[in-house]
């Protein structure tokens, strides 16, 4: 198979979609709620219009985006991937989106730019948790250029054919397929193009626990449970997890020569 179809070949899975209820009413995103059942009702007044995205940092041309505007120039695709929380549960979603790299094509990444940082929307008036001292605010994710420029990858905007959900990361969030759970940061406000490895929230929060790569590993166990199999939700039993959640054959490369039990 050419390197370019390879690339883009995880794009859907045939497996059985999540269905939109439990999709939308099992959720993890802290600043509204630590519970998973609560958040769909503490979000539900959210109003993600008007919204902006600062893409910055080390870049040949910064620029604020305005979601609509960014949605026109970049129009999202359904994708169709399987996703693994760190927790053991797993869900099939159809996502709308488009590849984060078509947006850095934008702003035209300097070379000495290593790694992009995202950053969540402050605003404890709109995300009441945020009054909260249960994480520091706001929160931060981080890839690697490689992994955010891969096609895979992905801003996500909708799901199920709908616009997304505030509970869900309205208007904007990360999609990074075979990562766990806590990569995809939700409510974007900014991302930063840096040379150094950001400090991302999980990582600086429990760092024996949640590492800054967060590739789906089932070799590598989580300190408090193993990772080796996982909980589809919908599905009674357990399945195995699968290597890079099953797109091994597509991003696999990104890690040539790293021993991915100690980047974790």
């Amino acid at each position: 198979m050419p390197t370019a179809d390879l690339a883009t070949s995880g794009f859907r899975t045939d497996e059985r979609q999540t269905p939109f209820e439990q999709i939308t009413h099992y959720n993890n995103f802290y600043e509204f709620s630590t519970d998973k059942e609560a958040v769909a009702e503490a979000a539900a007044k959210f109003v993600a219009r008007p919204w902006a995205i600062d893409v910055g940092g080390l870049v040949a041309k910064p620029k604020i985006f305005d979601l609509d505007g960014l949605l026109k120039i970049s129009p999202p695709e359904e994708r169709v991937y399987r996703m693994r929380c760190v927790e053991g549960w797993s869900m099939v979603i159809p996502w709308a989106g488009f590849s984060i790299s078509k947006l850095l094509e934008r702003v035209e990444p300097r070379g000495s730019a290593k790694y992009v940082a995202f950053q969540t929307l402050v605003d404890p008036k709109r995300m009441p948790n945020q009054k909260s001292g249960v994480l520091d605010w706001p929160y931060i994710e981080g890839l690697r250029m490689g992994e955010a420029m891969h096609p895979l990858a992905i801003l996500a905007s909708g799901i199920y054919g709908r616009e997304l959900p505030p509970q869900d990361g309205a208007p904007l969030r990360l999609v990074v397929p075979w990562k766990y759970g806590f990569k995809g940061i939700k409510a974007i406000v900014k991302i930063t193009l840096v040379e150094k490895q950001p400090k991302t929230t999980w990582n600086e929060y429990a760092p024996s626990e949640y590492g800054f790569y967060a590739n789906v590993n089932p070799k590598v166990d989580h300190p408090r449970w193993s990772q080796a199999t996982e909980r589809r939700i919908g599905e009674s039993g357990r399945r195995d997890t699968l290597m890079l959640n099953g797109y091994a054959e597509q991003v696999g490369h990104l890690y040539a020569g790293m021993d991915l039990a100690e980047n974790f």
